[in-house]
C-alpha cells in the first residue's frame, strides 16, 4: 500500500499541475527535496501567475520515528495508537494543494489526501489509516459554483457509501471552523480522518480516496473558467484580502496538519506553509456593509448550508 499510494499521488500531482498550467499560462516551479530523517517530497508552486496569485501542489512521502510526545498528541484523534510505547516508526504519504486565485470572484480551494502507518520497533504493524478532504473558500458567493463543487464530491462519496457525504460534510463544517471568529473558513466540502479497518478494509478505502482525488479537477476547474475573467474593483480586492486573513488565522491557529507538520523533526517549513496566500490583510474592527454581497457571505459562514 505504501508504494501504491506513493505512485498514485505522484501521478495525480503531475496531472493537476499540467491542467493548472493550461489554465494559468505560466509554469510551476518544481522543487524535489529530501528529509534528513527519512523520505522527501515534491513541491510544485506557482506565484504571480496570470490566474493564480499563488498555487501549491505538494506530495510528501516521509518516514522515521515518532517520539512519545508526538504519539500522545496524535492519539487524541487516532485511538488505535498505543499510548504506552516510547516511540513508533511511521510512514506518511499525501498530496496537498491550495490555490489562491487573483480574481476575488474565483474561490480559493484546498485539498489533502493522505495515508499513514505506524509500526512497532520489531517491524510489526501498529496502526494504519486514511485521512483527507477538500473544501472551497470563496470571497464572493455564487451559489451555482458551490452546488457544483459539492455535487462532484457527493458523486465520488456515493459510489462507495451513501452515508459518507453527509457525514464527512458535517465533519468538514465542524473542522474548518474559525472558533475565535465564530464562522466557518469557507463553504465546506468533505473532511475525514482516522479511516481504518474499523470502517472498511484497506482496498475499499484506497479506492474511495482515489475517486475523491480524481474528482478534484472536474469539481473546481469549471468554476475557475467561469470566474477568472470577471471584472472587479479595489473594493472587491480589499475584501478578498480580509477574507484571506481569516484563512491564515485558521491555518496557523487551529489546523492540526500545520501544527503536526511544524512539530515533526526535520520538517520542511516552506512546504508546510505553502498553503498561506501570497498577500492578506487585517483591518481593525472590519465589518461588512449591511445588505451587501460581503455580508451575505459572512451570514452563510456563520450557519453552514446544505448545498446538495
Amino acid at each position: 500500500m505504501r508504494l501504491r499510494m506513493e505512485a498514485f499521488i505522484k501521478s495525480q500531482q503531475e496531472k493537476i499541475v499540467r491542467e493548472l498550467e493550461k489554465v494559468d499560462g505560466k509554469r510551476f516551479r518544481i522543487d524535489k527535496w529530501d528529509r534528513p530523517d527519512g523520505g522527501g517530497g515534491i513541491s510544485c508552486v506557482l506565484q504571480d501567475g496570470d490566474v493564480f496569485e499563488k498555487a501549491g501542489v505538494n506530495t510528501s512521502i516521509v518516514y522515521g520515528t515518532l517520539p512519545r510526545a508526538a504519539i500522545a498528541k496524535m492519539r487524541v484523534n487516532h485511538k488505535a495508537l498505543d499510548p504506552d510505547v516510547e516511540s513508533l516508526e511511521f510512514f506518511a504519504a499525501g498530496l496537498s494543494l491550495v490555490l489562491h486565485p487573483h480574481n476575488p470572484n474565483t474561490p480559493t480551494v484546498h485539498l489533502n489526501y493522505r495515508y499513514f502507518e505506524t509500526a512497532n520497533a520489531d517491524g510489526s504493524s501498529n496502526a494504519w489509516w486514511y485521512g483527507g478532504g477538500t473544501d472551497l473558500t470563496p470571497s464572493y458567493l455564487f451559489d451555482e459554483d458551490v452546488i457544483h463543487f459539492h455535487k462532484a464530491i457527493k458523486v465520488a462519496c456515493d459510489a462507495h457509501d451513501r452515508s459518507y457525504y453527509p457525514r464527512f460534510k458535517k465533519w468538514c463544517d465542524d473542522y474548518f471552523y474559525v472558533k475565535h471568529r465564530g464562522e466557518g473558513r469557507g463553504v465546506g466540502g468533505i473532511f475525514f480522518d482516522d479511516l481504518d479497518e474499523s470502517e472498511k478494509d484497506q482496498e475499499q478505502l484506497f479506492a474511495f480516496v482515489q475517486d475523491c482525488l480524481e474528482a478534484f479537477l472536474p469539481s473546481y476547474l469549471p468554476i475557475v473558467m467561469r470566474r477568472k475573467d470577471m471584472t472587479f474593483g479595489e473594493k472587491e480586492k480589499m475584501w478578498q484580502q480580509v477574507r484571506r486573513g481569516r484563512y491564515v488565522e485558521f491555518n496557523l491557529v487551529h489546523d492540526r496538519g500545520t501544527s503536526f507538520g511544524l512539530s515533526t523533526p526535520g520538517a520542511r517549513v516552506e512546504s508546510i506553509l505553502m498553503s498561506l496566500p501570497l498577500t492578506a490583510r487585517w483591518e481593525y474592527m472590519h465589518e461588512a456593509d449591511r445588505g451587501s454581497r460581503e455580508e451575505r457571505l459572512v451570514n452563510v459562514l456563520k450557519k453552514p448550508v446544505e448545498w446538495v
